[in-house]
């Protein structure tokens, strides 16, 4: 049996290893020249350092990452904070503070005033209860409420960065996940890990090298321009060149965009509506005992990101900053970000990274247009972190989608 993987971002990549690890023939075709899709890292000429496209972020918790990374041999590259502690610069407040959760699931902290959001009571915190209960079809505006400072110092910023949706539109369900898998577990779940020394290196690079190591067939520069069906199954994979027959044993895992599937598959569908993602590298060294991460209340910038070479920002749906010129908008972002750190120094080189359509809307509404894995071909499975995982889009999304597929692809044959 031989199963074709299309596209080579980490649900493609998931998948790949999880069939290559049965000692099924593999062969991964991506139509970009490389691999990864939205987590990548590339040189960039103008700051003459490589980056990240965006500055992704994994919990400690992360079931799917932490199988996929020690699959991969790459366990050790992720790294944090040894304690769950989250630093916030207010610009409302006009200074700083930092939650630390207890690392089991009783959150005894939120009985100390130091470890809580400033100005919140113990009572404001019943609404993580509410989100934990499920709520189909419901906006979180209709399960919590949104008068109270935890909504608009912590919640809000928290969800809004995981659901890349404005939270009070947003899937209660959606985001009851993600309070399942995090507070609900306790901090030794949400440690939050930073791809070291970048994001290729940790998450697309090593695979590759595993997948070639196991035999897999991996083809960069290979774009799908149709799938044939005949007698109720795919039959053939159309590449621009040449085509490919599917035989009766093979299995494929269509791994691509949403928009790109639709177009692919007939009668698949798939959410409609998307919202940006806007990051800023900043070419400087930081200072030292610089916070690898601060999250930003009241500012342009969300999340303030310091790696050794650089300063880089985060703006969850950023769709508002995408038409703003390259130069204005530099200004703004580095103003947060030297108010936050601290520098009084110009503006270093920057790099703008403008991903317009990096995550489906988490609404509802495109929740619900999000499809199974399983589809009507039954020699044919879908990836991605826009397909039905029960959580937002993610990398842990992804690498749990990947496994799915090519569990069903091998007939149930994974864990």
């Amino acid at each position: 049996m031989t199963v074709h993987v299309i596209g080579a971002g980490l649900a493609g990549l998931s998948a790949a290893i999880a069939v290559a690890g049965r000692g099924e023939r593999v062969i991964l075709s991506e139509a970009a020249r490389h691999a990864g899709g939205r987590c990548r890292s590339y040189h960039d000429g103008m700051l003459d350092m490589t980056i990240d496209n965006g500055n992704h972020l994994v919990l400690s918790g992360n079931m799917a990452v932490n199988r996929y990374l020690r699959d991969i041999g790459a366990e050790g590259r992720v790294s944090g904070p040894e304690r769950p502690e989250f630093h916030f610069f207010d610009f409302q407040l006009g200074g700083r503070w930092t939650i630390r959760p207890d690392d089991g699931p009783v959150p005894w902290w939120i009985l100390h005033a130091d470890r809580r959001v400033p100005g919140t009571r113990v009572r404001d915190y019943l609404a993580l209860l509410a989100l934990m209960r499920r709520h189909p079809g419901r906006r979180i505006d209709e399960v919590v409420r949104r008068d109270t400072v935890l909504w608009e110092k912590f919640l809000r910023p928290i969800l809004l960065s995981a659901l890349n949706t404005a939270p009070e539109a947003a899937s209660a369900d959606l985001a009851g996940a993600i309070v399942r898998e995090t507070f609900a577990k306790g901090g030794r779940h949400m440690r939050p890990l930073i791809s070291t020394p970048t994001l290729a290196a940790a998450f697309v690079d090593p695979a590759i090298d595993c997948l070639r190591r196991q035999g897999a067939e991996v083809r960069l520069g290979r774009s799908l321009r149709a799938v044939r069906f005949a007698d109720g199954k795919a039959a053939a994979l159309a590449f621009d060149g040449e085509e490919e027959a599917v035989q009766p044993d093979d299995r494929v895992i269509v791994a691509v965009p949403p928009w790109a599937a639709e177009k692919l598959l007939p009668g698949v569908t798939a959410p409609q509506t998307f919202h940006a993602i806007l990051n800023a590298h900043f070419q400087i060294v930081p200072p030292r005992k610089t916070l690898a991460m601060v999250g930003v209340i009241g500012g342009t910038a969300e999340w303030v990101f310091a790696f050794e070479d650089r300063l880089s920002v985060t703006v969850s749906a950023a769709d508002h900053l995408m038409d703003i010129d390259t130069d204005p908008l530099t200004l703004l972002l580095w103003r947060d970000v030297a108010v936050v750190h601290d520098l009084a120094v110009p503006v270093p080189p920057c790099r703008i990274v403008k991903e317009k359509r990096a995550t489906f809307a988490a609404t509802p509404a495109e929740d619900a247009r999000r499809p199974p894995a399983r589809t009507g071909w039954p020699n044919l499975f879908l990836a991605g972190d826009w397909t039905d995982t029960g959580l937002p889009a993610t990398i842990e999304g992804a690498l749990r989608s990947g496994n799915r597929a090519a569990t069903l692809a091998l007939g149930g044959g994974l864990a």
